[in-house]
C-alpha cells in the first residue's frame, strides 16, 4: 500500500485523519443523586455529536475511607456501623444511578466501581477522551468533588463542567495565554469546536510576562479546518474575570481554558484563574491540566 505523497491526499487518506482526531470515549461519573441526570444529558449530547460510546460510572463512596479506625484485627462497633452505613448507601446509590442511567446498548454502557474506587476511576478515566461533571462537583461539593480533582489533576485528563448542558453549532470560546496548559487544553477541545457555530480566541498579552501571539492558534485551528475570531482584551493582573465576561458577552456556552498552571498550593493560597473559572457563574468549562 503506498504512502500518500507529502501535499497529497486521498479521500480515504483524509478520512482517516478526521477519524483520528475524533472522541471515542465520553466517561459520566454517577453518584446516585438527582444530579446524575444533567451529567447523563450532557454526556450523552457530546457522545452523539462525536459518534462516541458513553460510559456511566457509578463511583460509590469508599468504605477503605475508614479502615484507618480499624487496628490489629479489631472493630469496633462505631467502625462497624460506619461501614454498614457506607455499603448501604453504596447498594441504593448503585440502584438509582442505574435507574436513571437507562438500558444499556453497544455504544452505552453503565459500570459500578468495586472496591478501591480510586483505582477503577482512574482506569476508566484514562481511557476517556472527556469526563463529564456538574458544577457542584467542580466547586468542590457533593459525594464527586474528590473524584473531580482526582480526574483533572491527578490523571490530567480533561474535563467539562455543565452549566447548561452542550448542543453543536454553540458559540465555544478559547482562553489563551499561550502556556503549557493552554496550549494542551486548546488541542484537546479540537473535536469539540469542530463541532461548533463560532470560535472565538480571547487573550490579554497586557497580563502576561511573556510575548505571545493569539494568530498563531487561530492559524493552528485554520490548518485543521476550524475558522476562529481572535478578541484581545485589555485586562492586566488578574485576567480570569475578564475573560469569563468576555466569553459572555461573545454569547460563549463554553469556555476551553487551561487547569492549574501553577502549583496547587499557590492556586489554593492566592486563588488563581482555575478557581475564578470554577467558582463563577458563566459558560459551561472543558478544562484540562
Amino acid at each position: 500500500m503506498q504512502t500518500p505523497a507529502v501535499g497529497i491526499h486521498s479521500a480515504e487518506y483524509d478520512n482517516r485523519e478526521i477519524a483520528r482526531m475524533s472522541w471515542a470515549n465520553i466517561m459520566a461519573p454517577l453518584s446516585g443523586r438527582d444530579d446524575d441526570k444533567v451529567v447523563l444529558e450532557t454526556a450523552a449530547a457530546l457522545a452523539s455529536a462525536h459518534g462516541a460510546n458513553l460510559v456511566g460510572v457509578f463511583t460509590p463512596p469508599d468504605v477503605a475511607s475508614v479502615t484507618p479506625w480499624i487496628g490489629d484485627n479489631y472493630m469496633g462497633v462505631a467502625q462497624a456501623t460506619a461501614i454498614e452505613s457506607l455499603q448501604a448507601a453504596a447498594a441504593a446509590g448503585e440502584k438509582a444511578a442505574r435507574e436513571t442511567f437507562g438500558a444499556s446498548s453497544e455504544n452505552r454502557r453503565f459500570v459500578a466501581l468495586d472496591e478501591p474506587i480510586q483505582v477503577g476511576l482512574a482506569a476508566f478515566a484514562r481511557l476517556s477522551d472527556v469526563v463529564v461533571f456538574t458544577d457542584a462537583s467542580a466547586r468542590g461539593r457533593g459525594p464527586l468533588s474528590e473524584a473531580f480533582q482526582q480526574i483533572l489533576v491527578s490523571e490530567q485528563r480533561p474535563v467539562y463542567i455543565t452549566r447548561g448542558g452542550f448542543r453543536p453549532g454553540a458559540t465555544i470560546a478559547v482562553a489563551w495565554d499561550g502556556g503549557k496548559e493552554a496550549s494542551r487544553a486548546a488541542r484537546l477541545a479540537m473535536p469539540l469546536l469542530e463541532t461548533a457555530g463560532k470560535v472565538v480566541l480571547l487573550s490579554a498579552p497586557a497580563a502576561l510576562t511573556r510575548q505571545i501571539d493569539p494568530q498563531a492558534l487561530q492559524a493552528y485551528y485554520a490548518a485543521r479546518g476550524v475558522q476562529s475570531e481572535v478578541k484581545i482584551l485589555a485586562a492586566t493582573g488578574e485576567v480570569a474575570p475578564a475573560l469569563m465576561q468576555a466569553a459572555q458577552d461573545a454569547g460563549a456556552e463554553v469556555l476551553v481554558a487551561g487547569a492549574f498552571g501553577h502549583s496547587r498550593l499557590q492556586e489554593f493560597i492566592f486563588g488563581g484563574s482555575t478557581r475564578t473559572f470554577l467558582n463563577v457563574d458563566g459558560p459551561s468549562l472543558f478544562l484540562s491540566h
